[in-house]
């Protein structure tokens, strides 16, 4: 394992030991009023030792929910849930940075407080399964957001991430990626918009910049992150052919570069030229995910001077000790597909440790 992960970091106001840290992980195990689940604080506490902890996607409104049992952190009741697990995170050297996920059309009435019909940038379907209490649904034709709808949501960040440094976390992490709200913003098969949100790159950027402005503005820069994931297909985006989806995110960093925010995390595709041109402008740290990446790649994006952090999931969810594991090339426990969603102790703080084993 390269000596590289074991070098302290400084990221925003928090101090980390080393270079890993918890990527954000759905497990769908909140209560019903978007309360985090009673074994949360224990699940998160665990992996502390992981120095930055970015939670699971943690929608800042009752509109933001596409999933059953996913969190929210715009209520005094999830503040309090929260609380316990940044108490939780702290007490294990840890930093807290709760993502706040907003879905967009990625959602369906089923799986909402509301039982309202999503909302996206325009009226078009995502045309994918998701799963609701009843079992796999279609999602349905969303609602397009009014102007004055953008500018609700815009609110709603703003105090989803004060509500989350009310709950003890060390910041936020804004979720641009992965076929949800703000990635069907930018993307133009999502994004039929005619107005100053839709149709040139400039315009399609516009939600996100300002999103990222108006969180900073509520809580310090350096208590921010950003999520960006680019050509990622998820949730039905296309984001058009290379050139494109450049050109795109060339002009979002860009625009998002002079806030100097805590950092970008890259859910990365493989375009490398893309990611080389975040990492010459961007001012802060950069952490930078990929699909399928072995034990022996984990570092490999820090040794090539294209990221500073490496976040970890799978490695993460299964084996709470990861860091540990990782210092002594011990061996890893395998996860357990079938309890990654909703559920109890099962797949989620039932994973032993070597000192348990």
């Amino acid at each position: 394992m390269s000596s590289s992960l074991w070098h302290p970091f400084k990221l925003g106001r928090v101090e980390l030991p080393h270079r890993l840290a918890m990527a954000p992980l759905t497990r769908s195990r909140a209560n019903a009023d978007g309360t985090p689940g009673p074994l949360a604080a224990a699940y998160y506490g665990q992996r502390a030792s992981l120095g930055l902890i970015i939670t699971e996607g943690t929608q800042p409104s009752a509109d933001g929910q596409g999933y059953p049992n996913t969190p929210g952190i715009h209520t005094a009741e999830q503040i309090a849930g929260w609380r316990e697990i940044a108490d939780a995170v702290h007490a294990g050297g840890g930093a807290l940075f709760i993502q706040l996920m907003h879905v967009g059309r990625m959602s369906h009435p089923d799986n909402t407080p509301h039982h309202r019909q999503p909302v996206a940038p325009s009226s078009i379907s995502a045309d994918q399964e998701i799963f609701t209490a009843t079992g796999p649904k279609k999602t349905p034709v969303p609602r397009e957001l009014s102007v004055q709808d953008i500018q609700t949501t815009i609110a709603d960040f703003r105090h989803a991430a004060a509500s989350a440094i009310a709950a003890g976390a060390d910041g936020v992490e804004i979720h641009g990626a992965n076929g949800y709200l703000l990635h069907q913003f930018l993307s133009p098969n999502a994004n039929h918009r005619t107005d100053t949100y839709g149709g040139s790159v400039e315009n399609r950027s516009r939600l996100v910049v300002e999103v990222a402005r108006a969180v900073a503005e509520e809580i310090g820069a350096d208590r921010v992150g950003i999520r960006l994931s680019p050509a990622m297909p998820l949730g039905g985006i296309n984001e058009g052919d290379t050139e494109s989806v450049r050109a795109q995110y060339r002009h979002l960093v860009n625009e998002l570069a002079p806030l100097n925010l805590a950092y970008l995390h890259v859910h990365h595709v493989g375009d490398d030229e893309l990611l080389r041109s975040f990492r010459k402008v961007w001012p802060t740290a950069l952490l930078v995910v990929r699909y399928g990446r072995t034990r022996e790649q984990i570092a490999d994006d820090i040794d090539a001077g294209l990221a500073d952090i490496a976040p970890l999931g799978r490695f993460a969810l299964a084996n709470p000790d990861i860091v540990e594991r990782l210092r002594t090339t011990a061996a890893l426990n395998e996860i357990d597909p079938a309890t990654l969603y909703g559920g109890g102790e099962a797949g989620y703080t039932d994973y032993p440790t070597l000192a348990h084993a």
